[in-house]
């Protein structure tokens, strides 16, 4: 089943997939059920809901319960029985069939009009009566109140035939040359007729003469439509009492109320093919009209488009199951064509399992639109090399993309880029490989990638809060989800060359320590960081109140700040005098040479140095020159 949404309604095409031909043996077609999976999920609302060749006309019997067809080749019916889900009977003919009604409610009294002016009609058993009539028909009708069967065709004359009496009546004169199609409205018994020349004729059958003629060829004309041709009516309809639909030869549909002579809507359809069949949908304000491409469903007032159903095939016939969302389709193929709109309708009794069926298919987030085409935007095109396309028909452009052919797409993306099949199978091998090394055993580390000192500190320190109550409790950083970016992100590594860790470096050293200490151990602690920095005078002298203070008054909690705070002078001086170092070092030429005086000479400035020897070595004598 295939799954289309256009204008955001979704079409269930519950005849898509693939066919087993009739010729294979039971065994055959087993194994292709095996083989094929799309065999296998393809919905089969009717068997055998098809024809050999081509199918041209498909109605529904007055009671629902069967669907009746014609198609060719041979010429034949079929009828199904919607109750068993099968083919009930299926009659072949000698000529192909033009059109047929069903006259009673079931399938038990059937008429059929064909190619050679022969008119039959048919029983449950089989043809009852055969008679021709006197020129080629084009189409029928039937009135239930007088019995009477109309014929139009190549003629002026519109034919009448009483099954009652079984014999013609006089025919209705008219103006026209031929007729095209004729329509009867069940509830007043207006019989209608549509001619090649654009008109559309009305007859009552109670005084047996004509009432009203319409322009329809002239009223196709506006400025919103374009007529090229004979607009020819090709197909009338009745909604209701008043509301007439009549589809002319090219492309256009106009909305009647019959107390007036003009239309009071036209529709185009923009593909200048006739219409061919109009049908009108209960319960909602909207109208399905058909040519041999596209079936449109619009409002009936506004005209504002509500969906559309296109095929790979010519459609012949559209048949709607009446209040339901279920339609039926002959076209060019042998398949006969069956949708499921939900929008529209519940789905009819005998197949109530599509509801449940398509909800399960909304539910899914799967898109199956365009199994043939791919989707890409104006960068993949790019990169794919196929922007020459633009403006073709190989490329059809969609929202902000374009849709293209799957074969074309694949080609491209080969040529594109022709290591992307090595690529891929190098993936699809390491991702063998990684599932098969899942099943071996392996041991995970405790402690993070990022910043595992820190974490081990913690974890001590958190054994160490169990072993040991504390008043306050602290917060766990390794089980805290707030700060777990720190044992995971690179970013947030410790760098402990760094001159804000050796600041904060007291920090660390305070959580890898003990929380409880003795008043002696803080006490030695403080007394030796005071002796590494007694040399600064203005230091120790705070040093030395400060020690003073706490020996007598202070708490455990104010010596551990006191380190604190002497720790991370004690730091900085130390970083001070390693730049002074580093400075020192840069400032130094590279090129520098270093000289060691004599034992006798004394050094004072260098320039001083050079002047005085030079004018003492003037005024020596030779020999003392030469010591």
């Amino acid at each position: 089943m295939q799954v289309s949404e256009v204008n955001d309604i979704k079409i269930y095409n519950l005849s898509h997939g693939k066919t087993i031909p009739e010729w294979l043996s039971d065994r055959k077609k087993r194994l292709l059920l095996k083989k094929d999976v799309d065999l296998r999920r393809r919905i089969q609302l009717i068997q055998d809901l098809e024809m050999p060749a081509v199918s041209h006309g498909i109605q529904v019997s007055g009671d629902g319960q069967y669907v009746i067809a014609t198609g060719v080749y041979k010429p034949r019916v079929r009828c199904y029985d919607v109750n068993q889900l099968a083919m009930k009977f299926e009659r072949c003919f000698d000529e192909e069939v033009v059109k047929f009604n069903v006259l009673s409610e079931d399938y038990t009294k059937l008429v059929f009009l064909f190619v050679d002016r022969y008119v039959e009609l048919h029983s449950q058993f089989g043809r009852y009566y055969r008679i021709r009539i006197p020129h080629f028909g084009r189409d029928m009708t039937y009135n239930t109140s007088s019995c009477d069967l109309y014929f139009v065709g190549d003629s002026s004359q519109v034919y009448r035939l009483n099954l009652e009496v079984g014999s013609f009546l006089k025919p209705f004169d008219t103006t026209c040359i031929s007729f095209n199609t004729c329509a009867l409205n069940p509830h007043h018994n207006l019989f209608v007729c549509g001619s090649h020349e654009g008109m559309v004729e009305a007859f009552d059958p109670r005084s047996k003469s004509r009432v009203a003629v319409l322009d329809c060829g002239l009223n196709s004309v506006t400025t919103e439509t374009s007529v090229e041709g004979m607009p020819s009516v090709t197909h009338i309809a009745f909604k209701d009492a008043l509301h007439m639909a009549v589809g002319t030869a090219t492309g256009q549909v106009l909305m009647y109320d019959i107390r007036a002579n003009k239309p009071y809507f036209v529709k185009d359809h923009r593909y200048g093919l006739p219409i061919k069949d109009i049908e009108f949908i209960d319960g909602l304000d909207l109208i399905a009209s058909m040519d041999s491409k596209i079936i449109k469903i619009w409002n009936r007032q506004t005209g504002e488009p509500y969906t559309a159903i296109q095929a790979d095939s010519d459609f012949n016939d559209i048949c709607i199951v009446p209040n339901t969302g279920m339609m039926f389709v002959a076209n060019e193929a042998p398949k006969i064509l069956s949708y499921y709109m939900p929008s529209i309708g519940p789905a009819p009794k005998w197949c109530a399992f599509l509801d449940r069926i398509t909800e399960e298919l909304e539910e899914s987030t799967e898109n199956t639109i365009y199994d043939d085409y791919k989707f890409v935007t104006q960068k993949e095109l790019e990169e794919l090399g196929l922007t020459q396309l633009m403006g073709t028909n190989l490329l059809r452009a969609y929202m902000h993309g374009f849709f293209l052919d799957i074969r074309l797409y694949h080609k491209a993306k080969a040529s594109s880029n022709p290591f992307a099949y090595e690529e891929y199978r190098k993936k699809k091998i390491k991702e063998k490989m990684e599932s098969e090394r899942g099943d071996r055993v392996v041991v995970k580390s405790s402690l993070p990638k990022v910043n595992s000192e820190l974490a081990q500190r913690l974890a001590e320190e958190s054994q160490n809060k169990t072993s040991k109550s504390s008043k306050k409790s602290k917060p766990d950083l390794l089980s805290d989800d707030r700060f777990k970016d720190i044992f995971s992100n690179p970013d947030f590594e410790i760098n402990e060359q760094s001159d804000e860790y050796k600041l904060l470096h007291p920090v660390v050293n305070k959580l890898s320590k003990p929380q409880t200490k003795s008043s002696e151990e803080s006490k030695a602690k403080y007394i030796h960081n005071f002796e590494e920095i007694g040399s600064d005078e203005d230091m120790k002298g705070s040093s030395d109140s400060d020690s003073e203070s706490e020996g007598e008054s202070e708490s455990e909690s104010s010596d551990d700040n006191h380190n604190w705070t002497e720790e991370v002078k004690q730091n900085y001086r130390q970083m001070m005098r390693d730049g002074n170092r580093s400075e020192e070092s840069t400032s130094r030429p590279a090129n520098a040479k270093f000289y060691q005086l004599k034992a006798d000479k004394t050094f004072a400035n260098i320039n001083d140095m050079n002047t005085n020897s030079a004018r003492n070595a003037s005024k020596a004598s030779f020999e003392e020159r030469l010591k």
